[in-house]
C-alpha cells in the first residue's frame, strides 16, 4: 500500500510546497510567478465505444461495450513547477469479459514499478477499472527541466512504428488511446541550444527490471537528427538513431536501434529493427503516408491478441522481416474525415487493412467509425478476422 500512496503523497506535496521554495529568501523571484503563484486546470473526455468482431458476417459476433472517462488534473506553481495527476476509468461489458478469462486480469496488469491500475467491481459479463497512467512533478531551473514519476517518454521520430521509443511502446491498433502508456520513470533534459537538447532517463519496470538510456538531438541543414544509447530491461544492450526532415514537399522520417543481448538474457541473437517512411499534405484536404519496418529477427505472434496489442518492448515491434503501410486521408468538408489504411506482413502471408470515419457531431462531440480487417497466418492457423467499432467521445 505504501508503494501506492508514497508517488500521491509527493504529489500533493509537491502541489503545497513547490511556490514557497522557488520564491524563497535565497531564490531570485520570477514575475510571473508572482502575478499567478499556483494554478489549476482540469479537463478530459467521455466516450462510448462498441465493438464487434467475427470471421464472417453469417458467424455469431463477439459484441462488446466500453464506457470510457478520462479526467486530466494540472497544478502549476509559478511557472518552473507542474503536478500533474492523469486517471482513466473503463467499464466494459459483453462477450469479451464473458468468453475470456485473461480479459479481465489482463485489464488490472500494470508494467510500471508501481501498480496503479485496479478493477473496482467485476462479475461475470463486466469489469470496472481505474488506472493511473500519469502522476509526475516536473520542475524547470533555466535550461534543466526534471520530471518524476509516471509519464510519457517520447522519443519516436516515425510517425507507426518506434523502435527508439524503447521506455513505452504501443500498439498502431490501439486507436481508443491516444496518450498511449507512461513509465515510471526520472528524466532529465538539458537544452543545449534552441535546436539540441540531451536527455537521460531511468524507469523501472514492474519486476524491479532497470531500463536507462540517453539521448541527445540536435539539428543540421534543416534536420533533425537524434542518438541514444543505454539497457533495456538489464537485458538488452540499446543504441539508435532517428531522423526527421523534409525532401521537397515530402517529410522524411526514420528510426533504427540495435538491441544486443548481453548478462541473463533470454535472447540468443542481436535484433536491428530499422524503419523509414514519408508523408505529404498534398493539399487541406489529402494527406498521404508510406513507412517500411525491417526487423533481421522478427517475433511472429502466438495469437491474435498478440498482434493487435503488439510487442511489450520496442525490441518486440517487429512480426514480419518486412512490414510496410500505406495510408491516405481525405477530408472532403472540415468537419469530416475519411482514412484508409493498409499494412502487408509478408512473412505471416498476411496483411490488414483499416477503413475510417471521423465526423464532428457538435462543438466537442465527434464520431467514429473504424473497421480492423486482418488476414494472416498466425501459428499454424490462418486468421481472418474483422472489428468493426463504433465511437462517440465528449470532450471537456
Amino acid at each position: 500500500m505504501n508503494r501506492i500512496l508514497l508517488p500521491v503523497i509527493a504529489l500533493l506535496a509537491a502541489s503545497v510546497t513547490g511556490y514557497s521554495q522557488e520564491t524563497g529568501s535565497g531564490q531570485p523571484v520570477d514575475t510571473a510567478d508572482v502575478k499567478n503563484p499556483v494554478r489549476a486546470s482540469a479537463g478530459g473526455y467521455a466516450s462510448w465505444l462498441h465493438m464487434a468482431m467475427f470471421e464472417k458476417p453469417s458467424d455469431p459476433w463477439i459484441n462488446s461495450t466500453m464506457f470510457h472517462n478520462r479526467l486530466n488534473f494540472k497544478a502549476y506553481s509559478g511557472s518552473r513547477t507542474t503536478v500533474a495527476l492523469e486517471v482513466r476509468n473503463r467499464f466494459v461489458t459483453g462477450d469479451l469479459v464473458s468468453m475470456d478469462p485473461s480479459y479481465t486480469p489482463g485489464l488490472a496488469y500494470d508494467p510500471g514499478w508501481i501498480d496503479m491500475s485496479w478493477n473496482i467491481t467485476s462479475g461475470t459479463s463486466y469489469v470496472l477499472n481505474t488506472m493511473i497512467d500519469r502522476a509526475y512533478v516536473d520542475f524547470t531551473a533555466g535550461k534543466l527541466q526534471v520530471r518524476a514519476g509516471r509519464q510519457r517518454i517520447n522519443w519516436s521520430q516515425a510517425l507507426v512504428w518506434n523502435p527508439n521509443d524503447i521506455f513505452n511502446t504501443y500498439s498502431y491498433f490501439d486507436f481508443d488511446y491516444v496518450e498511449r502508456p507512461g513509465s515510471d520513470a526520472i528524466r532529465l533534459t538539458y537544452s543545449t541550444s534552441p535546436s539540441s537538447a540531451a536527455e537521460a532517463v531511468v524507469k523501472l519496470n514492474s519486476e524491479n527490471e532497470v531500463t536507462a538510456a540517453a539521448l541527445y538531438r540536435l539539428s543540421i541543414l534543416n534536420t533533425d537528427l537524434q542518438f541514444l544509447a543505454g539497457e533495456t530491461d538489464e537485458e538488452l544492450l540499446t543504441a539508435g538513431m532517428g531522423w526527421s526532415g523534409a525532401v521537397g514537399s515530402w517529410s522524411v522520417r526514420g528510426e533504427a536501434t540495435l538491441f544486443a543481448p548481453f548478462g541473463s538474457s533470454s535472447e540468443d541473437k542481436d535484433i536491428f529493427i530499422v524503419t523509414a517512411g514519408v508523408d505529404k499534405a498534398f493539399s487541406d484536404k489529402i494527406t498521404t503516408l508510406l513507412q517500411m519496418m525491417y526487423s533481421n529477427n522478427p517475433a511472429p505472434p502466438d495469437s491474435f491478441t498478440e498482434l493487435y496489442r503488439g510487442g511489450m518492448t520496442a525490441s518486440q515491434l517487429a512480426f514480419s522481416e518486412f512490414s510496410i503501410i500505406g495510408q491516405v486521408t481525405y477530408a472532403p468538408i472540415p468537419l469530416l474525415n475519411i482514412s484508409l489504411s493498409g499494412i502487408w506482413y509478408p512473412d505471416l502471408d498476411g496483411f490488414y487493412a483499416g477503413p475510417a470515419i471521423d465526423f464532428s457531431l457538435a462543438e466537442n462531440v465527434d464520431f467514429t467509425f473504424l473497421w480492423q480487417y486482418f488476414n494472416s497466418i498466425i501459428g499454424e492457423e490462418e486468421m481472418r478476422i474483422n472489428l468493426g467499432f463504433v465511437r462517440i467521445r465528449y470532450n471537456f
